[in-house]
């Protein structure tokens, strides 16, 4: 009788464990095989999902970050929510999932850093990732300052103030090692009601 092997579900599970194998050894360091390792497969069978490593980091990356942007969506959609609230609330959650994903975060800026050497824009690879993220926040922006929530300011410009917070906040966490992230709360919050009316 021949088993049958629930794709999508396989999937996920590859994602899963890569990510460990990601996150113990590096993303230089991890092979193909150690990812098939993990997952008690055969490279043949790893190859059937995925087509090299950098794919299935991708994949794991964007798995970690769906549930983050559903509870972005959600602070969005909150009617009872005004501008300034909903941005808080956003950047709250972002610091709270990079508190809680700061090895994880350490093997992103090593895949960065390693593809910065080749001839390939980690700046446009970052903004490629970050454009819903970027639009919701276009969004409550314009929504802030047509009701009068939000002093008239480019997008632009609070897009970098708030992203310099994210990447501060990253820098912060990863390479000087903070453990106390009330500081950066309270700095993003400060931050945030800088663009209040």
């Amino acid at each position: 009788m021949a088993i049958t092997v629930e794709h999508d579900k396989r999937r996920q599970k590859i994602l899963e464990k890569a990510l460990i194998v990601f996150m113990d050894d590096g993303f230089e360091a991890a092979t193909f095989q150690k990812i098939a390792d993990r997952c008690g497969i055969t490279r043949t069978i790893l190859y059937l999902y995925f087509k090299n490593k950098r794919e299935i980091f991708t994949y794991s990356i964007k798995q970690l970050l769906s549930s983050a942007e559903e509870k972005i969506k959600m602070i969005c959609d909150d009617k009872k929510l005004n501008s300034i609230e909903k941005i808080s609330d956003i950047l709250l959650s972002i610091l709270k999932l990079l508190e809680q994903n700061r090895q994880l975060l350490s093997v992103i800026l090593d895949y960065l850093l390693l593809i910065s050497k080749s001839d390939t824009n980690p700046d446009e690879r970052v903004r490629r990732r970050t454009v819903r993220l970027r639009h919701i926040l276009s969004s409550i922006v314009i929504d802030g300052i047509k009701s009068g929530e939000l002093k008239k300011i480019k997008i632009k410009t609070m897009h970098d103030s708030l992203y310099s917070f994210i990447e501060s906040a990253i820098f912060q966490l990863v390479v000087l090692k903070r453990k106390n992230i009330n500081e950066l709360k309270e700095a993003m919050l400060f931050t945030v009601k800088q663009f209040a009316a």
